[in-house]
């Protein structure tokens, strides 16, 4: 599409946000965009259902209740990008950049965010199911209430990622680096955890999936005491567990609310 006639439909569009009678709402669906100039553009509520924006430039664009269902956002640069409420169903954001870009409440369900960079986006209360953010950079992003039920997380980067109340049910975060991260209260119903690498993250009152599913992940003496503790508050009379029990209940009572939970004696 030729720039001027962008700016045009732009310029009507922005006529029918302020509720002017000449005004038009923007429909660009399965419009080609690509490599387009939409910096600081105001696409609220603009529909681009099927529209080709790979390569487009849309830092600070707003694009807050957009519709983007199956639109081709590869490579594009969504930089402090505004897409609060959007709707982002089966779009693809292959190597984007949503660097400081706001995604609360969006849509994202069955999204492609391969190599995505997510850094310091924030993403509460969005819906990524069945989203493949495999390779995605999610460093410092906030997650809180997310719905990551069966995404895939396969190598991402969540490095301090804010996790508090995420559901990851059957989630796939093998490799995934989640280094002083928060999974505070997150819901990890069959999370696969292996080889994640959860050094110095907050798992209190997370449930710890009991599946092969998270075997071989990494943890710190934090973690490790924690589920040590639990191990050995367990009411079990068989010598073979009082045995190993006993073996472990010092480490175990390193736990760090061990004195909120009471301190272990030996048996």
């Amino acid at each position: 599409m030729e720039q001027k006639r962008l700016k045009e439909i732009l310029r009507l569009h922005e006529m029918w946000l302020n509720k002017k009678k000449e005004g038009k709402r923007a429909d660009l669906t399965d419009t080609d965009l690509r490599h387009a100039d939409l910096r600081h553009a105001n696409l609220r509520g603009a529909d681009l259902k099927g529209a080709v924006l790979r390569y487009a430039n849309l830092t600070n664009a707003d694009l807050t209740e957009a519709v983007l269902i199956d639109t081709n956002l590869m490579n594009a640069d969504l930089t402090d990008a505004n897409l609060t409420d959007a709707d982002l169903r089966d779009a693809v954001l292959k190597h984007a950049v949503l660097r400081n870009a706001i995604l609360k409440d969006a849509d994202l369900s069955f999204a492609n965010l391969i190599e995505t960079v997510l850094t310091n986006a924030d993403l509460m209360n969005a819906n990524l199911m069945d989203a493949n953010l495999t390779d995605a950079n999610l460093s410092d992003t906030v997650l809180g209430q997310a719905v990551l039920i069966r995404a895939q997380l396969i190598r991402a980067n969540l490095t301090k990622t804010i996790l508090l109340r995420a559901n990851l049910t059957e989630a796939d975060l093998s490799d995934a680096v989640l280094t002083h991260a928060s999974l505070k209260n997150a819901i990890l119903k069959n999370t696969i955890l292996r080889r994640a690498d959860l050094t110095s993250t907050d798992i209190d009152f997370s449930c710890w999936p009991l599946w092969c599913g998270s075997l071989d992940a990494k943890v710190d003496r934090r973690i490790a005491a924690q589920l040590a503790y639990h191990f050995c508050r367990l009411d079990c009379s068989d010598p073979s567990y009082i045995a190993a029990r006993n073996a472990i209940v010092d480490f175990a009572n390193k736990f760090h609310l061990a004195d909120d939970c009471g301190q272990l004696e030996k048996y």
